[in-house]
Parts: structure tokens; C-alpha cells; sequence
């Protein structure tokens, strides 16, 4: 009951102001106190948090001046001010994760698509505690370590540089080698990742916010699973006699593309009893691990255009004719059926090889048919809006 008392008291006074439709009204009146704790409780987990997000950093561009960035606490205003620096490396690595994103899910109904001029980034698509959001957050704070770290071994931040415990000497499965060159120093930005992006939802007691520094860590975490061992040989003839090994990040991609399979595999939980952790939401489910993506719930089919949910439909969107997949034009298209269009493309075709050292090719017009999803019928479209 002290819990609950914490959650509204810190909740209420953030949202003042806020008046709930009927719908929300589930409690029955008279009721038992603790029915009526129980009920306050769950509005917590339904409410959505519309606020903006540290991700606009990475449409400022060069012109990060911390005052005019929407949506940052304070400690994260001043840890902006206090590094000007890694606001822009930030910046930088934001336009990485949302690539990134939107390479993940070129092929599926929701495509992480960002909306111009919005301080959200992604508009209400995230407002729901679905997976599509776990997966933004994992991959958001996966992003910032990774452009950190870069930075750092780069020489671009004035507050670190390369791993300085990479010293000495040590060995692997095929030797003894000694520490040198410039190893990424990982820690340090997963260290300064965890303090900015943390910092909002340790202003808030709320089910959303234990669910998105869960998922935070998660994305942390993925890009040290991939650090790699790297080693310039010496010796007579490149024997390898003697190495000099460092420590470096793998590309990107490999942390997109677990954090993807992550996705795939996230499980639905519910808060426990004081508000601390989770719990099963199905108890033939399988319990939530420190690495699993989790999320609260169930995503929309993100067919139709519905600006309560934010979905942006997939109408116009090109499809695969041929595939059974996600990209294929039965599951993209939602049953409306597609359109085609043979338009001409220009491609490289009859190459040679011209000694020395060139590769010249033709210039061929073939004609290729582009598939696209047709739109709704207009009766069910309103439905939606």
C-alpha cells in the first residue's frame, strides 16, 4: 500500500491537469479499499506517458544547444551542458540506431518510421507498452553506447579515450599476446548511456518506466556480447611469434540483428505485487530474463491508419508478390490486395574487365512490375480515425 501511495504521489504530481474519459472509470463505487488500490494500480500500467524524447537530439544536428532539446529532465540537461561533446556524438549515433531500426523492419507492417518535426520522433505508435516500443528502447540505448564508444576510441570526447585496463600482458586459446593499440572502452559508454538515458525514467514510479530501464539494459548490455578480440602479428614473415592484441566492437548490424531476434522472442509480463519487477502474464509462458525484451501489451495489426495508435497503415507500401513472409503482399497488404506498375529500371549489365585495372559495363533498360498494397475501403479507414 506504501508503494501505491509512492506511485501516485510521484505520478499525480507530473500529470496535473489530466482528465480521464469515462472509459478509464472501471472502479466500481463503493468499493474496498484495497479493490480500489488495486484498480488505481492498473489505471497506472493503461495510462500512456505522451512526452518527448533525448531521440530528437539526432535531428539537431550540429546545433545541439541544450535548452531548446524537448522532453530532458534536468539531470539531463545538465549533463548536456556539461558535455557539449557527447551531445553531438550522441546526435550522430541517434541517425545509427534509427537506420538501424528501420533496416531491422524494412519488411514488416510497422517499418520504425519517424515523423518530421515531432519531438517524439515516432509519434504515438509508442505510447503503447507493445514490443515494437521495448525493441525502440533496446535498440535506442544500444545506439548511444555504441556511438560513445566510437567516439571515445576516435579521440572526439575529452572525458575518455581508449580502454586504459587493456595494459600488459595476456593470453587467449592460442597464446599469450600483449595488450596494445587502442581497445574500445566499452564501459565507459555504457557508464555515461546508463546516467543520460536512465535519468527521465528514474523521475517516474511508474509500470512504463521499470519496463523501458529493463529494456534500456538490455540494449547495453547487447553491444558488449559482441566485443571481439583483434591482433596485428609479428615475427619473421608475419609468424605470429609475437601478438598485439586489442579489443573492438563488432559492427553494428550484429547487435541489430540479436536485438531483432529479441523481439521475436519477447515475453508479456504484468508488474508483481509491489511494484518493483515483473511477473508471468501467462503462466504457461516462460519467466522474463535480464536479457529478454519484455513488454505489457499486445501490439496493433498496424494495418490500417489510426492516429489514436499511431499506426500509419500499409497502404502504398511496396510488397514481395511471391513471398509467404512478412513482406510478402497477402501479410503486408492485410487482405486488401495490391496494385501493380511496371515502370523501367536502369541496370549494369554486359561487364568486362579492361586491363588495367578497370570494369566497364553497359547501361541496360529492363521493365520490373512494383507491387503495392491498396488502400482501404473508405468506411473502413473511418473506423480507424
Amino acid at each position: 500500500m506504501l508503494v501505491l501511495k509512492r506511485f501516485l504521489s510521484i505520478r499525480t504530481g507530473g500529470t496535473a491537469g489530466v482528465r480521464l474519459s469515462p472509459r478509464w472509470s472501471f472502479c466500481p463505487k463503493p468499493i474496498p479499499l484495497r479493490i480500489y488500490s488495486m484498480c488505481l494500480l492498473l489505471l497506472l500500467l493503461l495510462m500512456p506517458r505522451v512526452d518527448t524524447s533525448w531521440w530528437y537530439i539526432g535531428t539537431l544536428g550540429a546545433r545541439v544547444i541544450c535548452n531548446n532539446i524537448p522532453g530532458l529532465v534536468s539531470k539531463q540537461r545538465q549533463l548536456c551542458q556539461h558535455h557539449p561533446d557527447i551531445m553531438q556524438a550522441i546526435g550522430e549515433g541517434t541517425k545509427e540506431w534509427i537506420r538501424e531500426c528501420q533496416h531491422q523492419f524494412r519488411h514488416h507492417r510497422w517499418n520504425c518510421s519517424t515523423l518530421d518535426r515531432d519531438h517524439s520522433v515516432f509519434g504515438r505508435v509508442l505510447l503503447r507498452s507493445s514490443r515494437e516500443a521495448a525493441f525502440v528502447y533496446a535498440i535506442s540505448s544500444a545506439g548511444v553506447v555504441y556511438a560513445l564508444t566510437r567516439a571515445c576510441s576516435q579521440g572526439e570526447l575529452k572525458t575518455c579515450n581508449c580502454d586504459p585496463h587493456k595494459r600488459g600482458r595476456s593470453s587467449d586459446d592460442r597464446g599469450e599476446f600483449d595488450w596494445g593499440g587502442c581497445s574500445d572502452n566499452i564501459n565507459y559508454g555504457i557508464k555515461f548511456a546508463k546516467a543520460f538515458i536512465d535519468a527521465k525514467e528514474r523521475t517516474v514510479r511508474d509500470a512504463r518506466a521499470v519496463m523501458n530501464l529493463h529494456n534500456n539494459r538490455c540494449g547495453r548490455t547487447a553491444v558488449k556480447r559482441f566485443m571481439k578480440l583483434e591482433c596485428k602479428c609479428h615475427g619473421v614473415s608475419g609468424s605470429c611469434t609475437l601478438r598485439t592484441c586489442w579489443m573492438a566492437m563488432s559492427d553494428f548490424r550484429k547487435t541489430g540483428d540479436y536485438l531483432r531476434r529479441k523481439y521475436n522472442g519477447a515475453v508479456e509480463v504484468t508488474m508483481n505485487q509491489d511494484g518493483t519487477g515483473f511477473a508471468e502474464a501467462n503462466k504457461a509462458f516462460r519467466k522474463a530474463t535480464k536479457n529478454d525484451l519484455v513488454y505489457f501489451e499486445n501490439s496493433p495489426d498496424y494495418c490500417l491508419q489510426d492516429k489514436a495508435a499511431g499506426s500509419l497503415g500499409t497502404a502504398g507500401r511496396v510488397c514481395n508478390k511471391t513471398s509467404r513472409g512478412t513482406d510478402g503482399c497477402e501479410v503486408m497488404c492485410c487482405g486488401r490486395g495490391y496494385d501493380t506498375t511496371r515502370v523501367k529500371q536502369i541496370t549494369k549489365c554486359e561487364c568486362k574487365f579492361k586491363w588495367c585495372c578497370n570494369v566497364e559495363c553497359k547501361d541496360c533498360e529492363e521493365a520490373v512490375d512494383i507491387h503495392t498494397c491498396k488502400a482501404p475501403k473508405r468506411a473502413e479507414w473511418l473506423d480507424q480515425t
